[in-house]
């Protein structure tokens, strides 16, 4: 898949409040947004890079996404593998503006 440059509006900021994490569908792509503590936004792919687990299954605490499937983990910030590391969750550029939520989605092929 190819990226595009151009954000695309995901949710609003409402729809995840911060400690959370939601999949939104946009244009038939699934997303995951999470609202780290502290207020910043991130948004991956919304499937756990060992066996395409959905993430939403999962757990979302302190700052820590935890895969139901295998209990693999990942920082939600850096989306780097914690357990096991050496690993990372698929992550799309993310911003607010305007109370909204957008990111840059890869190109559906």
């Amino acid at each position: 898949m190819s990226e595009t440059t151009e954000f695309t509006k995901i949710c609003a900021l409402d729809d995840v409040w911060e400690g959370e994490m939601d999949v939104f569908e946009v244009d038939g792509q699934e997303v995951l947004i999470v609202h780290v503590e502290g207020g910043e936004i991130r948004a991956y792919d919304p499937v756990c890079p060992h066996q395409d687990h959905p993430l939403i299954e999962g757990e979302f605490e302190n700052c820590i996404l935890t895969c139901s499937a295998h209990l693999w983990q990942f920082n939600a910030i850096s989306g780097k593998g914690v357990n096991p590391e050496g690993v990372s969750l698929n992550a799309y550029p993310a911003k607010v503006e305007n109370d909204h939520v957008y990111a840059v989605l890869p190109a559906n092929n």
